[in-house]
């Protein structure tokens, strides 16, 4: 492929529901009013990439054919109008492509509006740092936009080594938090690792966990990353009268009972809003500001698959990905 012509660049194209990526030359964008041209280094895999390639995500309104792929570290190569935050050189990372309509990140370059954007942390690589920004910003928005995470709480987060996770345990650490994590057995090791007590969800029920660690109180907060039968679960681990739940996946049908018998009140998370209406860019791009302060203080580290791929193998990270074989998250590395 002619990678030397500045007017175009690879990309990794989704051309229909279930069909294999193709590997081609589209025309590189440029910096409109308001964005900032990026040369991507890094892209995050997620699983809801995975589920609009397989025709499965209509909620994050992403029209095929399309270049998917959402979260990434880059370098800025050239500024839009009207953006004062960043230069060219800059190395930054965000949330901000591959649903909407908006080009995704699986590519050399993308326009991006720069509210969605920060500067990356200094000590984290590019690698860690495109693993970060949807799974960050959907525990941020839970912990501290809904349920005004503080110090002295318990927090309950289910799921505790998962992509959201293991960022919400450390989110609520940092914070101050007396912080728990549901898991199995084989993730014991890693969720003690980052500062939580770990819970076998498979060896105790919620409420014997409830009554060993709240004395049957239940939870200040609950974080359930996993929906189903697991936010059922939260509604009877949420303290009586002040305690919270936050989902980040709850579809389906739930009965709100057990909830309202406790007093608790819950908030759901839809971290694709802002990119889907336009609406609260701004704060995606503050919520990243605080990921980069954490992580600079030593107070945020990201769990990466230590496996590489490319754009020419991007294929084989989904292939991982769908068969639930990751060990952290999985990144392409774009500039090779």
């Amino acid at each position: 492929m002619n990678t030397q012509n500045k007017t175009i660049m690879q990309a990794l194209i989704a051309s229909e529901a279930n069909a294999p990526f193709t590997l081609t030359e589209v025309k590189r964008p440029v910096a409109a009013a308001g964005q900032v041209l990026v040369r991507i280094i890094a892209s995050g895999v997620s699983v809801l990439d995975n589920k609009i390639r397989t025709g499965k995500g209509a909620h994050a309104k992403q029209p095929l054919p399309a270049i998917l792929g959402m979260d990434f570290a880059c370098i800025v190569e050239e500024i839009g109008t009207g953006v004062t935050r960043f230069k060219i050189g800059d190395e930054v990372y965000g949330l901000a492509g591959g649903i909407g309509g908006l080009q995704g990140t699986y590519a050399q370059y993308a326009a991006f509006d720069a509210d969605l954007l920060a500067i990356k942390p200094s000590s984290l690589s590019m690698r860690q740092s495109a693993s970060m920004p949807l799974n960050f910003i959907t525990a941020w928005e839970g912990l501290v936009d809904r349920a005004n995470v503080h110090e002295g709480q318990k927090v309950l987060v289910h799921g505790g080594a998962g992509g959201v996770g293991h960022l919400a345990v450390q989110i609520a650490k940092a914070f101050g938090a007396d912080v728990y994590a549901t898991g199995s057995a084989a993730q014991q090791q890693y969720i003690e690792s980052i500062g939580a007590t770990f819970i076998d969800y498979r060896e105790k029920t919620v409420e014997q966990y409830v009554n060993e660690y709240t004395n049957g109180e239940g939870f200040d907060i609950v974080y359930d990353t996993l929906g189903g039968a697991t936010l059922d679960a939260s509604f009877t681990a949420a303290k009586y009268y002040t305690g919270h739940v936050v989902s980040c996946l709850g579809w389906g049908e739930h009965k709100l009972a057990p909830l309202s018998f406790r007093g608790a009140t819950y908030s759901g998370v839809f971290t694709l809003m802002p990119m889907i209406t336009g609406k609260g860019r701004k704060h995606h791009g503050e919520i990243m500001q605080e990921a980069t302060k954490l992580a600079e203080a030593g107070k945020l580290i990201p769990l990466v698959d230590e496996r590489k791929f490319t754009l020419a193998t991007g294929s084989e990270a989904h292939d991982v990905l769908e068969k639930g074989k990751a060990n952290g998250k999985l990144v392409i590395d774009v500039a090779e």
